[in-house]
């Protein structure tokens, strides 16, 4: 089965079934028995034309929860609206059912929350993750969300600093996480790139360039995590990192800076680089002051104590870690990495292990153990 496939297929379908009467929730619903069906059928007698059959088997499982519910008198006429099966339209949905999620009649993290399930094909658990908060507390989210917008008339789709960020997340989740989506949203903002001219766009856009180049060295043959300092930069992909430096530095003259351009002046940084000994960490511990400015993210704050442990020595980076919740995500294993540079290893052991046992993946809780198992091996010789 063509997973690829089924989940490059299903924005399209799903916004076929909105524009056609369905309201979202429904909509999705279908769509997803749709391709439980799929999975099913396809193994041994794949449709000639994928997209159409998903359209047709989606739509009549619309009309059928419809005939069920108890406003099927009013809706009973759609049935002559059922498409034949056939060919269905070669067009590319998927950034307008980015718009159409994020509604006005959403909060701009609902419409992200559920624009990443229903579109990104995120799970709840991920999307949680993303934003910091228990998985419960999504779950109602997205229930809230997609409750709002059923019956909703999509006729005023949302705003472009919403989408902008769905697609931030959406590419981080696929550039580590479990579900390959980092393609995908690169190819989505080139499109909204190349239809709007928004400085931001512009900047993610970089952004998501400067991270994709190097994305084949952050794993080993093996699975296992390779941290930036250890990773072979002849590998890093040229191309991308000029593409994402060009696009930055225009939308850097512009002189309208977002936390996007901010990010990827980071990454070009380090992406300009010949050496991680030879990286302009003072440049970097600037542009996370601008980053942290425009955000005030706990989490860019994190970040930029790594920069200014790497600038100004560890314990000036301990000391700005200091100032953070040590529950934040993450924390332990920057604490870890300071106290190691800064000679106490008993500490840094410690952390490492603490840190694998709140991962948030399987890859960076083996990394961290195996930190833990070096710095304890190390001592005990």
């Amino acid at each position: 089965m063509d997973e690829a496939l089924l989940r490059s297929l299903t924005p399209s379908v799903l916004a076929i079934l909105v524009r056609r009467g369905a309201d979202f929730a429904a909509a999705e619903d279908a769509v997803q028995d749709a391709l439980i069906e799929a999975v099913r059928v396809w193994p041994a007698d794949r449709p000639r034309d994928p997209k159409g059959w998903l359209v047709t088997v989606a739509w009549r499982r619309f009309l059928d929860a419809t005939r069920a519910d108890a406003a099927r008198r009013r809706r009973e006429d759609l049935v002559d609206e059922e498409p034949a099966p056939g060919p269905a339209p070669a067009v590319d949905d998927t950034l307008q059912l980015y718009f159409l999620c994020a509604h006005p009649s959403l909060t701009p993290s609902s419409a992200v929350a559920l624009t990443l399930r229903a579109v990104g094909g995120l799970t709840t658990r991920q999307i949680a993750q993303a934003y910091l908060v228990p998985e419960a507390t999504m779950a109602q989210r997205i229930s809230r969300a997609k409750r709002t917008v059923s019956g909703v008339q999509f006729d005023r789709p949302g705003d472009v600093a919403t989408v902008l960020r769905v697609l931030y997340l959406v590419f981080n989740e696929g550039y580590s996480g479990d579900v390959d989506l980092a393609a995908e949203a690169i190819r989505l903002t080139r499109q909204l790139s190349a239809t709007i001219d928004h400085p931001e766009v512009a900047g993610l856009l970089a952004l998501m360039l400067l991270h994709h180049a190097r994305r084949a060295t952050r794993t080993a043959a093996d699975g296992s995590l390779v941290p930036l300092a250890e990773q072979e930069r002849i590998r890093w992909g040229t191309a991308s990192i000029a593409e994402g430096v060009e696009i930055l530095q225009a939308a850097l003259a512009r002189d309208r800076l977002g936390e996007f351009q901010a990010q990827a002046a980071i990454a070009a940084l380090h992406a300009d680089a010949p050496t991680a000994e030879e990286t302009d960490w003072m440049q970097i511990v600037e542009w996370y002051d601008e980053l942290a400015r425009l955000t005030d993210s706990p989490v860019v704050r994190l970040n930029r104590a790594v920069a200014v442990g790497e600038a100004d020595g560890p314990r000036a980076g301990l000391a700005a870690l200091a100032a953070l919740n040590n529950s934040l995500p993450r924390h332990a294993a920057v604490a870890a990495y300071l106290h190691e540079r800064d000679g106490d290893l008993t500490t840094a052991a410690r952390l490492y292990a603490e840190a694998a046992q709140k991962a948030p993946n399987l890859a960076e809780r083996d990394y961290l153990t195996r930190q833990a198992a070096r710095l304890n091996t190390g001592r005990g010789r």
